[in-house]
């Protein structure tokens, strides 16, 4: 692992009860509480196992701990690297004008342990927003102190239709789709709840008023699906669904069903990423979800089908009609093949 994640939830909520114990208040109510606190809902699911049992060493089952002090967390010189590397990101200088160039950040002599070149991405469109164009970077920053200052903005974009709005709207968060690589801003006003591309600013003010629209959040949708823990899959569909909702239950030792919440124009991509993790999950519920991933799967193998015909073609088997319909059959034996597996 190339970065300890010593500053993660996990880590933080193990520390934090590793100092009650050192200074011998901690209690089990008290533990739960920290869990609660500092990690997410289904941490309860593993940390004070983790703990309780003994599994990990550190406390003991009436709740003292070995430890003579409370732990501290100093950052290593490949931690300190992992950070250069992640400030070379030109999403995260968006948010931090005052590293431009690095400059006081106490890793100007530390060698990233990467750079943005090196990163090859899949499975997200390659036309994401240009996050070094200056207007760009005006207009975000013009929208993350409003933010802030809790104050409305002026704002013109260009909509997919080729209009032309100018709006003054109470901005209320700031959305990033990872599929998309692009940010959107999510805004009140004029009776209607906006969701804007921020690619598609082309003026972006503070209005110097402060009517603060209250934001009509869009209702969201949930689904439901069952997870089979092999592979260490529930730690990784608990680290990529992180940013979600979610409500998760142990249904037996290696089992579990996980319920996210999720805004509804994001479902395709909700699909998209669910599927991802293969046979490890089954999709139980709405059936609305169940049908979209069946009309995916549906699509992918017409279109494997063609390819298996393209490539048969291709290799000049196709000369008589006897031959041809023998390879008709056997690209249809492939195809139901393949579909049985994925089944």
């Amino acid at each position: 692992m190339l970065f300890h994640e010593i500053y993660s939830s996990y880590y933080i909520a193990v520390s934090s009860i590793l100092k009650e114990a050192v200074r011998g208040t901690l209690t089990g109510k008290k533990l739960n509480a920290l869990v609660q606190e500092h990690a997410f809902g289904e941490s309860l699911l593993t940390i004070p196992d983790g703990l309780k049992g003994e599994k990990w060493r550190l406390i003991h089952k009436d709740l003292s701990t070995p430890l003579e002090e409370e732990p501290s967390m100093p950052l290593t010189i490949l931690e300190k690297r992992w950070m250069k590397a992640l400030l070379l990101d030109p999403r995260i200088r968006l948010f931090m004008p005052d590293i431009i160039g690095l400059k006081e950040t106490g890793l100007e002599d530390v060698e990233p342990l990467f750079t943005p070149d090196m990163i090859v991405y899949y499975d997200r469109y390659s036309d994401g927003d240009d996050y070094e164009n200056p207007e760009y970077i005006r207009h975000f920053r013009t929208i993350l102190q409003a933010l802030q200052e809790e104050q409305d903005i002026f704002v013109s974009f260009e909509s997919r239709l080729h209009a032309k709005p100018q709006l003054v709207v109470t901005p209320h968060y700031l959305e990033y789709s990872e599929k998309d690589d692009r940010f959107r801003l999510v805004a009140a006003g004029h009776r209607r709840r906006w969701v804007i591309n921020l690619s598609r600013i082309t003026a972006c003010e503070p209005a110097h008023r402060n009517d603060r629209v209250q934001l009509k959040e869009a209702p969201a949708k949930t689904v439901t699906f069952e997870l089979e823990d092999r592979r260490n899959a529930m730690e990784r569909v608990l680290l990529h669904f992180s940013h979600l909702e979610k409500e998760t239950k142990r249904l037996d030792d290696r089992r579990y069903r996980v319920t996210l919440k999720y805004d509804r124009q994001d479902e395709t991509e909700m699909v998209i990423r669910i599927m991802s993790f293969g046979s490890a999950i089954r999709v139980t519920e709405p059936d609305s979800f169940v049908a979209l991933i069946r009309e995916r799967i549906r699509k992918q193998l017409a279109f494997q089908k063609n390819n298996i015909f393209q490539d048969i073609f291709q290799d000049g088997r196709e000369t008589d009609g006897r031959s041809r319909t023998k390879d008709v059959s056997e690209a249809n034996d492939i195809s139901e093949k393949r579909c049985q597996q994925d089944k």
